[in-house]
C-alpha cells in the first residue's frame, strides 16, 4: 500500500528525531545537550474510503484534509 492520498498526492515527509540528555538550567542542571539526531518519517492521516468514481464504487486512500474539505463524497 502506497502511503499517498489519491486526491491531493500528500505523501510521507522526513524529519529529525532529536535525543537530548541532561537537566535544564532553570531546574538546577548544567543544561540540556543534544546527543544524537536520527531521521524519522511523518505519515499523512490516510483513511480507506468507498467513493463513487463515474458509475463505479472504489476504495481509495484519502487524507483527512480532503475528506473534511469536501473534495471527496463518501458512498
Amino acid at each position: 500500500m502506497a502511503r499517498r492520498c489519491e486526491i491531493c498526492g500528500k505523501k510521507p515527509i522526513s524529519g529529525n528525531s532529536i535525543s537530548r540528555r541532561g537537566l535544564a538550567k532553570k531546574k538546577g542542571g548544567v543544561g540540556i545537550k543534544t546527543t544524537a539526531t536520527t531521521t524519522r518519517r511523518f505519515y499523512p492521516n490516510l483513511q480507506k474510503v468507498r467513493v463513487r468514481i463515474g458509475n463505479k464504487i472504489k476504495r481509495i486512500n484519502v487524507c483527512t484534509k480532503c475528506l473534511k474539505s469536501g473534495r471527496v463524497q463518501k458512498v
